[in-house]
């Protein structure tokens, strides 16, 4: 659930020139580093989107829809980056067809182009190939993005799209009626094992015409087509039939009634050849029936499942089935009870791949127990009162839902005084021979009959369940009588002991000798043993669960650790090779704790005088996490729940930080979750309010919640549909506010939430901290985003400071920003004119947590669209003209080699350079931002900081050269010059770039990354662009760093004008407009090429914002083309340079330069070069030139001033 408007500072960062407007309006004014941060965005600007024709960054949610490029079918505008994203529920994929589709073609669609992303591999389109085609996705979301460049435009595209139910999980199956026709089976590659035990729950319909009482619902074969497992109906009752036998589900399931209905019901089997009994879980109650013929049969594996019947003679189920589900094992009665649509089958579940059904029989319903529109239980996870850590300091007792009714039915020869203690089992192993030839199975047919003519019309119930022959020679025997062969019998013997009377191993073993002459085909009995089975022994598994002797299928009940309630069983089971015991694995899956009670220790860890630190906060919210997701939730668990979060909200905020994301999503899920009775509940505290009533979607009005205080209570009044005058705060709803929701989410409400924070700690914002000065109020309709308004939702909330002349933004808590953790935005909400100094009224467009940042300085300015594209197009025109012109002087001063030979000119190379690499960075920002590749985000944002930083070191370097060359000019020498200014200009901001990636460790994109800028003022439009994230980051490496330059150039240009005035001044042969004029031009040469018109910043402030805005846009976008006039083209040397190379004709200047003139000459002149042409390579030219050139004169300026010099 998206989160509420809060007013936020915020911190303009460079996009487009329009966010360097935003900027100024949000900062410059209460601090100055905040203008500090609007000059470096020059570089920043970021772009404003190519004004379209409609939002083309949207969510697609509906079953099924149309989109289209902006303004089809006419041309679509130059400069889009649209974005649509199409979801599904999950058990869904998109189809999306492109029915018309023109885009500009061009080899691997490098200019305009249409990015479809499937879910596994993102495809260009371009041209007219995709008309008419589909495309599917390969899960159940599909982005398409469409971009455009700056020319040549076309139609575009018209597309539709549909989901398309593809898991089972959203499909029932149509039975089919006749027999290898469309037939419906489990998929070949599904193995079924062999069962001797097994689990099977199906949910099914019967037609409510159809009165035939003789069916089957399936049917399980082997490879030869002979039936092993099936369930049905006949005139006798339902049945379950395994291995041949059929077993009348008497008393479990009506005779002559229906139990499977025009609705899905859903019946669960469980069968074990152990105890040959059958378990039978249907609406909520429990029968056990015994059939004693299925003890010790085995389904055999590798069969055929179909559903419905498998020949002509018994029809199908004449109905629909759903989740069919077979596990190898059985379950006892309170897991059925429990049993959640997440605990899938081990050998069939109801998941595509384990079925072959045909599309015919598919039909996708909205309101099956399992489909993806509902919410699926949380499977139940044992726990321990250790798992609480250091917040448990008591054992926990827990307690569950009530165990379904147990009932069995069983023979009365057959019944035990205890029904779950199972029959008495003998182990038999005798020796006979004979003379005669037969085949193993002879001789098991033999003594098969013999021995239950023995044990038959005895005087105790008993039966042989198992029976294996192993042929044994006898060498003795064979010394005497080649033709003797014997065979020693194992047999398994169960006695039900109906009148507690005892049947001795003894009395086994004579009832066998005795009737030893009755053994047909001549065998003879050698040697008789009996023996009982041995009891599954006593043992400690897991720790603190003893389980006592108990004897084979029988299945132990023992309280769970630490409760009085709950059970864990465990079951002796019988191994059919040998005949002997072992234990199965424990069940300890009821063991789960007492929600109630886990929630009251919390609330007496989190009470008045408790001391929380941020580990026991988050210890305390994961615990609430788990009751939340895991528990049923009723209004009294839901009170102490929200009191637990009240006492919470009372921590630091710094405590809570860690856990506010995870506790605001409890918070919300709480909400969503809790039952009540009647139209409405509320639940106040002092720190937090729930309310939440009941919604009929059909006949939805509008509706509205408030909260106010209590008369004389320190918790909250919660209102529904009541107009409350002095109320904190209120959200009301337009009656529209369910009008553009699918069918499918307007079937599923039934509810709506209200929440309200008193205290506001779980409301931190760690990358952009904002003055929050009103409580928070959150309201949302169900399980669903509610966005997109045509009527606005009205928020209202009271300011918890006064303000005098208050400028708030409404602003919401956004889940998705900040990596998860959240965050402000102002998106889809504004300030109504309503609002006073007491409290804001927020309108917006969706449901969310709302509440109210305030600018505490009272600062806050909004640019106009109009301006704002104004000011966008001067940037981008800006920085193209500029890095064109940077371009040439660079070219200019690399192909001219005489034009490179002095320091000035080598220090303007490299400024010219960093600007040039800046202006083509920053124009192609937002477009690799486009791009959605985090990485390469990052790096670009890297690469712009680091040129920023080159470009202002490099306008701080000509300064300190212009001081050295004008007022150090005959005591300095300087040896490396250019080396070392190309270590500081180029390392320097290299070094600040590691350091800022240094400290961030891996996590290079909580420094850099992609930010959307150039919102107007309702938090609408803005464009993704790449750069500085973290605030601290932005103020200390940019606005503090540009600081210093800034200072110090403005010391150096005072000085160095001294300087040039005072030698001009001297000059007696020039008139004093002719001075006027030089020293005018030499301010403005000196002006651009210092960087000094970045200082328009610290004048854009009050009602002179705006002029300064433009002046600083105009000047600084376009600082490589003043520099390229001032000292590049109004250069004498240049001039000279360009038309004896570059000129022909009258205007070509012969080959006879004064370029080797004498150090002397140029030593007269200097005056006079310095008042012409202060570009970089003549201002002080003269002395550095001597310093490099003319080792000779140097030499003499250093004797004459020995004492003075400073070799660095």
């Amino acid at each position: 659930m998206s989160r509420s408007p809060v007013h936020h500072r915020r911190r303009s960062q460079p996009s487009r020139m329009s966010h360097v407007s935003e900027m100024w309006c949000y900062h410059w004014k209460w601090k100055l580093q905040h203008c500090l941060c609007l000059f470096t965005t020059y570089v920043i600007c970021m772009q404003q989107a190519a004004h379209g024709c409609y939002d083309c960054r949207i969510v697609l949610t509906d079953p099924s829809g149309v989109f289209t490029s902006p303004c089809f079918p006419s041309d679509y505008p130059n400069s889009q980056a649209c974005k649509w994203i199409i979801r599904a529920p999950h058990g869904f994929i998109i189809q999306l067809t492109f029915i018309d589709f023109d885009i500009e073609e061009a080899p691997g669609c490098i200019y305009d182009s249409l990015t479809l992303d499937n879910g596994e591999s993102p495809m260009n389109l371009c041209g007219i190939t995709a008309k008419g085609l589909s495309y599917n996705s390969t899960g159940n979301e599909m982005i398409v993005s469409f971009k455009s460049d700056f020319s040549i435009q076309k139609k575009g595209f018209n597309a539709t799209y549909v989901r398309i139910a593809v898991s089972l999980r959203n499909q029932k199956v149509i039975i089919p009626q006749v027999p290898d026709v469309d037939a419906v089976s489990v998929a070949e590659t599904v193995l079924v094992p062999d069962l001797s035990q097994f689990t099977l729950c199906f949910e099914a319909t019967k037609g409510s015409s159809d009165d035939n009482d003789d069916w089957k619902v399936f049917s399980y074969t082997d490879p030869l087509s002979t039936e092993f497992f099936s369930f049905g109906k006949t005139t006798k009752g339902h049945f379950l039939s395994i291995s041949g036998t059929q077993c009348i589900l008497e008393n479990a399931l009506p005779r002559n009634a229906e139990f499977f209905t025009g609705t899905f019901q859903q019946l669960c089997v469980v069968g074990d050849s152990f105890s040959g009994s059958i378990g039978i879980y249907a609406k909520s109650t429990y029968h056990i029936v015994y059939c004693p013929s299925i003890f010790g049969k085995v389904i055999p594996g590798n069969g055929r499942l179909v559903l419905g019947s498998n020949s002509n003679e018994v029809s199908s189920l004449n109905g629909d089935i759903y989740n069919f589900r077979l596990w190898n094992f059985t379950m006892n009665a309170q897991t059925l009870a429990n049993l959640s649509c997440d605990v899938k089958g081990n050998i069939v579940d109801w998941e595509n791949e384990f079925w072959s059904i045909p599309t015919s029989a598919l039909k996708a319903e909205n309101n099956l127990s399992c489909g993806s529109y509902l919410i699926p239980s949380s499977a139940i996870e044992p726990t321990s009162c250790a798992n609480l850590g250091s917040l448990c300091q008591a054992t926990v007792n827990a307690t569950t839902p009530t165990p379904p009714t147990v009932t069995t039915n069983m023979p009365d020869t057959n019944r035990n005084d205890k029904p779950n203690n199972g029959g008495l089992f003998y182990r038999i192993s005798i020796t006979i021979s004979s003379s005669n030839s037969n085949s193993v199975s002879k001789v098991h047919d033999v003594v098969a009959e013999w021995l239950n003519r023995t044990f038959q019309n005895w005087n105790y119930t008993v039966y042989v369940v198992n029976i294996s022959i192993h042929p044994n020679s006898i060498k003795e025997r064979v010394r005497e009588k080649r033709s003797i062969k014997s065979f020693c019998v194992l047999a398994l013997l169960v006695y039900n002991s109906t009148n507690n009377i005892d049947l001795e191993e003894e009395d086994i073993r004579q009832k066998l000798i005795n009737n030893n002459g009755t053994m047909e085909e001549g065998y003879k009995l050698h040697t008789v043993d009996v023996d009982p089975v041995e009891k599954c022994l006593a043992e400690e598994n897991p720790p603190n669960y003893f389980w006592p002797d108990t004897r084979p299928t029988v299945t132990n009940i023992t309280l769970c650790h630490g409760s009085s309630v709950q059970t864990a069983s465990r079951t002796c089971y019988l191994g059919l090779q040998n005949y002997t015991s072992y234990w199965g694995q424990p069940d300890l899956r009821n063991c789960t704790e007492n929600a109630a009670d886990i929630a009251n220790q919390l609330l007496n860890l989190t009470g008045e005088g408790q001391q929380l630190t941020s580990d026991k906060v988050n210890d305390v919210v994961q615990k609430l996490k788990k009751i939340v997701n895991d528990e049923e939730i009723d209004e009294s668990l839901g009170s102490t729940v929200v009191t637990i979060f009240s006492n919470i909200l009372t921590s630091s905020d710094s405590v809570l930080a860690a856990s506010s994301s995870e506790a605001l999503k409890t918070i919300d899920a709480l909400a969503l979750k809790i039952q009540f009775t009647g139209p409405s509940m509320s639940i106040s505290t002092r720190n937090l309010a729930l309310g939440v009533s009941t919604m009929n979607s059909t006949s939805f009005k509008g509706g509205s919640f408030s909260v106010s205080p209590q008369n004389n209570a320190s918790d909250f009044q919660i209102d529904f549909d009541k107009d409350q005058t002095n109320a904190f705060a209120s959200v009301v709803l337009p009656p529209s506010l369910l009008k553009n929701l699918s069918q499918d989410e307007f079937e599923v409400i039934s509810r709506a939430q209200f929440t309200f924070f008193n205290k506001n700690g779980l409301f931190q914002d760690a990358e952009n901290p904002a003055n929050l000065t009103s409580f928070v109020v959150a309201c949302s309709i169900g399980n669903i985003t509610i966005q997109d308004l045509q009527d606005y939702v009205k928020v209202t909330i009271k300011h918890t400071k006064i303000q005098e002349d208050p400028k708030p933004t409404c602003v919401f808590w956004d889940m998705n920003k900040n990596g998860g953790n959240g965050g402000w935005n102002p998106a889809g909400c504004q300030v109504d004119a309503e609002s006073n100094e007491n409290e804001t009224v927020c309108l917006c467009n969706h449901l969310t947590h709302f509440g109210v940042l305030m600018d505490l300085q009272r600062t806050v300015t909004q640019i106009d669209p109009q301006n704002t594209k104004v000011l966008t197009f001067i940037t981008y025109i800006g920085c193209g003209i500029s890095a064109i012109f940077s371009a040439a002087t660079l070219l200019t001063y690399i192909a001219f080699e005489k034009l490179r030979r002095d320091y000035p000119s080598k220090i303007l190379m490299n400024l010219s350079t960093a600007l040039l690499f800046l202006n083509l960075i920053f124009l192609l920002d937002g477009w690799i931002a486009s791009f959605d590749i985090d990485g390469l985000c990052i790096a670009v944002a890297a690469l712009l900081h680091f040129f920023l930083l080159a470009t202002f070191t490099w306008m701080g370097l000509e300064a300190v050269h212009m001081y050295i060359a004008l007022v150090k000019v005959f005591n300095t020498y300087i040896r490396r010059y250019i080396l070392k200014f190309c270590i500081i200009g180029w390392g320097l901001p290299a070094l600040v770039i590691a350091i800022v990636l240094a400290s961030a460790n891996t996590n290079a994109s909580h420094v850099y990354g992609k930010e959307l800028y150039g919102k107007d003022a309702n938090g609408q439009g803005g464009d993704d662009f790449c750069w500085i994230k973290n605030e601290v980051v932005f103020y200390v490496t940019c606005a503090g760093y540009f600081g210093i330059m800034f200072l110090m150039n403005i010391a150096m240009f005072i000085v160095v004008m001294v300087q040039i005035c005072g030698r001009n001044g001297k000059r007696t042969n020039r008139s004093l407009k002719e001075e006027i004029l030089r020293n005018l031009r030499s301010v403005v040469s000196l002006t651009f090429l210092l960087g000094m018109t970045w200082g328009f910043a610290f004048f854009a402030w009050g009602p002179l914002t705006l002029p300064f805005l433009y002046l600083f846009s105009i000047f600084n976008s376009l600082q490589g083309l003043f520099i390229f006039v001032f000292h590049c083209a109004m250069k004498e040397n240049v001039q000279k340079q360009w038309r004896r190379h570059l000129c022909c004709g009258r205007f070509r200047l012969a080959d006879n330069s004064d370029w080797s003139k004498t150090a002397t000459n140029i030593i007269k002149k200097s005056s006079d070069n310095l008042g012409k042409s202060l570009s970089s390579s003549s201002i002080g030219s003269n002395s550095t030139y001597l310093t490099s050139k003319s080792k000779s004169t140097t030499n003499m300026y250093c004797k004459r001033n020995s004492h003075t010099d400073n070799v660095f």
